[in-house]
């Protein structure tokens, strides 16, 4: 099992790493992260607020992408995209509609899936809480994404929306999609990177969210989805100087 993975900045990884063919063109892009992996290089991208690019050895995954797809012009073709729920800041059929490519395929929840357009639909899987695929070599665990507190159960209703574990090149990358810190959350186990939303009244706050990655400790962590409206905005820096063991925050360029 791959664990504690050894963090490469993208400037040492292009002084020190031989550039596999995805890895060369993702030096192209902004501001990323460089991950090694079984045999090579998982390179995050991040794109806005919920939005971010894997590329991998196995191929380039978006996840919930929105917004126009210019965003996405310097960004390989995706060959998965996963869609956590329904909400605007994660699901935009004109966005997907836009930037898939005749080979892309689709996981989601079950919500959206009713959503997609027929053409959309014959290239998404469907899966709900619990439920396990695979799609390009990666392996794909549906993890339950929930709200608990009282006055914020409408946002997110329970066994509706996805978070995700996704397993590629030895690799295991959390994806919380928006929940609250919920058991299923703090009993993950061995995950290497991790996404935690932290935004008020949709989701948690900081302190909520530190205390949930101290309890399951991935390697990495990215604070993400952190601003929401009105004065909801998280600080992701707070966030990191909560964090306890060896966990290690990773800042990424989520609103320019």
């Amino acid at each position: 099992m791959h664990t504690r993975r050894r963090f490469l900045s993208s400037a040492a990884a292009a002084g020190g790493i031989t550039l596999l063919p995805y890895r060369v063109n993702a030096a192209s892009h902004g501001a990323h992260d460089s991950f090694a992996s079984a045999t090579g290089e998982v390179i995050v991208t991040p794109k806005s607020h919920a939005s971010f690019v894997m590329e991998t050895p196995a191929g380039t995954i978006y996840v919930d992408p929105v917004g126009e797809a210019s965003l996405y012009a310097d960004m390989p073709t995706p060959d998965l995209i996963l869609i956590t729920h329904e909400h605007g800041d994660h699901y935009n059929p004109a966005t997907l509609g836009a930037i898939a490519g005749a080979d892309t395929v689709m996981i989601s929840n079950p919500a959206v899936y009713s959503m997609l357009p027929a053409q959309m639909q014959a290239k998404t899987t469907s899966v709900g809480n619990g439920d396990s695929t695979s799609a390009i070599g990666v392996s794909v665990d549906a993890i339950p994404a929930y709200n608990t507190t009282q006055e914020r159960l409408n946002f997110h209703p329970q066994g509706r929306d996805n978070g995700y574990v996704v397993t590629v090149d030895g690799l295991r990358i959390y994806i919380s999609g928006d929940t609250e810190d919920i058991p299923e959350m703090r009993s993950l186990q061995n995950i290497d990177i991790a996404f935690v939303c932290m935004n008020l009244p949709f989701t948690m706050d900081a302190e909520a969210a530190a205390s949930a990655v101290n309890e399951f400790a991935p390697t990495y962590v990215y604070p993400y989805h952190y601003r929401g409206r009105d004065d909801g905005t998280q600080d992701p820096a707070k966030f990191a100087g909560m964090l306890e063991g060896d966990s290690e925050a990773k800042m990424g360029a989520w609103y320019g």
